[in-house]
């Protein structure tokens, strides 16, 4: 008890995952969508255009091509993930595309590369975050970063474990800090140079020709592109509203274009707007300092609002805001990854308790994987964000390449009139060639200075989920051939319905979606018990998990799965002339709600045995334990402790 109470003070009060007001409660405006999911590619103006600007080395009047150059991008990329909105309202984004569209096993690859990119979103969002705090601080504090980075990524897992909504509440104060004092900086930045805009485009020209002269065409569009695909990281985040639409309120599709948006207009101005100001106020390299800070300090100075110490505040302000928006976007990590993760185990491509919701209705397991891998990068990179760039430019190009190639391959199967389908083509395939162009640069200009590992990392959580789900297709075969078995048992002539008497000696099963495991479990006490026991009843708890909140009408289908299965044991002791009845219950934690409906159901029927059927397998390691969630054993000691009898069947598969 006293537990349970130190577990709401942190994480807050159960949530009943059976209200629709839970599900609506949860449920993302687009507004508060672009603050959770929308944050991460705003963010990304904090450290990709600095990447690429970079990279230009001392050809800066180069910049002019990448801020348009980059807003261009956002927007395709955005339209083009509207489609997938429109095509999968139910989410999933990147990984369902591939799944559906291109294969399974493209799935899978999409679906890792879409995991290793939410922790990387987690880890380079708090390291530049973190950065830009340094940034006006003393160099002393500079071997002191990682664990500031681990402390904030501690924090904000404890956020999110507390919910969803709450976690974005507590962040939008700092979301709208951002956009305020970066429009006014962006917009003033570039009206204080206005003088220079005129001849701004004919004297890059004439640069640009100067250079071709002197290194030739192909020197400049190599240079060009590989600025490009250096400031990949500019792009992530567009994603996430296609990964996670879920999560947002109804009508979905309307909401998720709206959001999506909100985020391509935002970031688009942004990012450009900042490779603007980098170029007007030849912005240099200050060691300690982020770009963005040393070009943001020479704005403040420049407009002089008052004394040297104020334009210091102000400085200090505006870097407060853009590190609070990256650990914002940082906790877009915590909402896609998991969402990802809860995708793939519908698939069985991963554990299936990566599905399962906590008491506040947040996919625990996920949460708590997504932070300490992210921790884990954060530590090995030694923080460092042009090494953390390139693992995540690599991961989100990746994902976004085979997605984009999902929709020109459904677009040019199904050429029907009145959809549009030849400009959502072109506009898809447009999308693709540039993600895959970006990809293909990083991979060969990157791939000894990290590319390669973000290759083996994804590589070795294909290998993991390969053998996940083979596993996983191994147990069900073998339960579907027991269902089978038992599937012949025939009905009683009976037909008229034999309620229980309390007083008599009573059965109790706990049975799953499986009517072989139930019909196992019956027909055993019945041959090892003959005659003793009246009453035969069954319950069913069934786990509230994020495939429940899939979709409307999710949650109803559930229930009448699981009354139909219910049903049809309750019907099959009747026809034998047996008195029988079911008790169905729903929660996040199936040992909790299972042990709650065991406990009053003795209440009800004091002569009370509990009865389980457990899957045996030939081979019992740490890898069948880790897929399993031993529920049973779980159940058994729950209510020894509270004086119930529990007798567990094994059930060899």
């Amino acid at each position: 008890m006293k537990n349970k109470k130190i577990r709401e003070i942190i994480l807050g009060k159960a949530l009943d995952p059976m209200k629709s007001e839970t599900r609506h409660s949860m449920a993302l405006v687009a507004f508060l969508a672009w603050v959770g999911l929308g944050a991460d590619g705003l963010s990304s103006s904090a450290y990709g255009p600095e990447e690429t600007f970079k990279a230009l080395g001392a050809h800066t009047h180069l910049g002019l091509y990448m801020a348009v150059a980059t807003a261009i991008t956002v927007f395709i990329i955005a339209l083009a993930y509207n489609q997938v909105i429109e095509l999968f309202p139910t989410g999933g984004g990147g990984y369902r595309v591939a799944t559906k569209l291109v294969g399974p096993y493209m799935g899978l690859i999409s679906g890792c590369a879409l995991v290793l990119d939410y922790v990387l979103t987690i880890a380079i969002s708090i390291a530049s975050g973190v950065d830009a705090l340094a940034s006006f601080l003393p160099l002393g504090f500079q071997p002191y970063k990682l664990w500031a980075e681990a402390f904030f990524i501690g924090l904000l897992i404890v956020m999110n474990l507390r919910g969803l909504k709450e976690a974005i509440q507590i962040l939008l104060p700092i979301f709208i800090g951002f956009v305020i004092t970066h429009l006014i900086l962006i917009v003033y930045g570039v009206y204080a140079h206005s003088e220079n805009l005129p001849g701004l485009i004919p004297g890059t020209i004439e640069e640009t020709v100067n250079l071709a002269d002197g290194i030739g065409w192909a020197g400049v569009a190599g240079m060009l592109l590989l600025a490009y695909s250096q400031g990949g990281g500019t792009y992530t985040g567009l994603e996430a509203v296609s990964n996670n639409i879920n999560l947002l309120a109804e009508p979905r599709v309307r909401t998720g274009k709206m959001t999506m948006l909100y985020m391509a207009l935002s970031l688009a101005f942004t990012a450009g707007g900042i490779i603007m100001l980098y170029l007007l106020w030849d912005a240099k390299h200050v060691p300690g300092e982020t770009l963005n800070a040393s070009t943001f300090k020479s704005i403040i100075d420049y407009a002089n609002p008052g004394s040297p110490l104020l334009n210091q505040v102000l400085l200090a302000v505006v870097l407060a805001f853009e590190a609070g928006l990256l650990f914002v976007a940082a906790n877009t990590g915590f909402l896609g990854g998991p969402s990802v993760l809860a995708n793939m185990a519908s698939d069985s491509w991963v554990p299936h308790k990566f599905r399962y919701l906590s008491t506040r209705l947040v996919t625990q397991n996920g949460i708590l994987v997504m932070g300490l891998a992210a921790l884990a990068i954060l530590f090995w990179t030694g923080g460092s964000v042009t090494l953390l760039v390139v693992l995540y430019s690599i991961s989100v190009f990746l994902t976004f390449a085979i997605s984009l190639l999902g929709l020109v391959l459904y677009w040019a199967r199904n050429r029907n009139k009145g959809t549009a389908w030849l400009r959502r083509l072109a506009l898809s395939f447009v999308g693709f060639a540039i993600c895959a162009g970006i990809l293909a640069i990083l991979l060969i200009e990157r791939f000894m200075e990290g590319g390669w590992a973000t290759a083996v990392i994804i590589g070795a959580i294909a290998g993991m989920c390969v053998l996940v789900r083979r596993h996983y297709r191994e147990t069900k075969s073998a339960i579907h051939s027991v269902d089978e078995v038992f599937a012949s048992q025939p009905f009683g002539p009976n037909r008229e319905a034999v309620e229980p008497n309390p007083d008599d000696q009573t059965a109790v099963f706990i049975v799953g979606t499986s009517r072989g495991g139930g019909l196992h479990a019956l027909l055993w006490v019945q041959r090892m018990f003959p005659g003793h026991f009246k009453n035969f009843i069954f319950i069913n708890a069934r786990t509230v998990d994020s495939h429940a909140y899939g979709g409307e009408g999710a949650l109803e289908q559930m229930r009448s799965d699981a009354e139909t299965t219910l049903e049809y044991f309750v019907d099959f002791c009747h026809s034998h002339n047996m008195a029988s009845s079911s008790y169905l219950g729903f929660g996040t934690d199936a040992v909790d709600e299972v042990t709650r409906m065991c406990e009053e159901i003795s209440n009800e029927f004091p002569n009370a045995i509990f009865f389980t059927s457990k899957l045996i397998f030939a081979t019992d390691n740490w890898f069948t334990r880790a897929l399993h969630n031993q529920a049973s054993l779980a159940v058994q000691r729950r209510l020894h402790l509270e004086g119930l009898q529990m007798v567990i069947l094994p059930m060899k598969v």
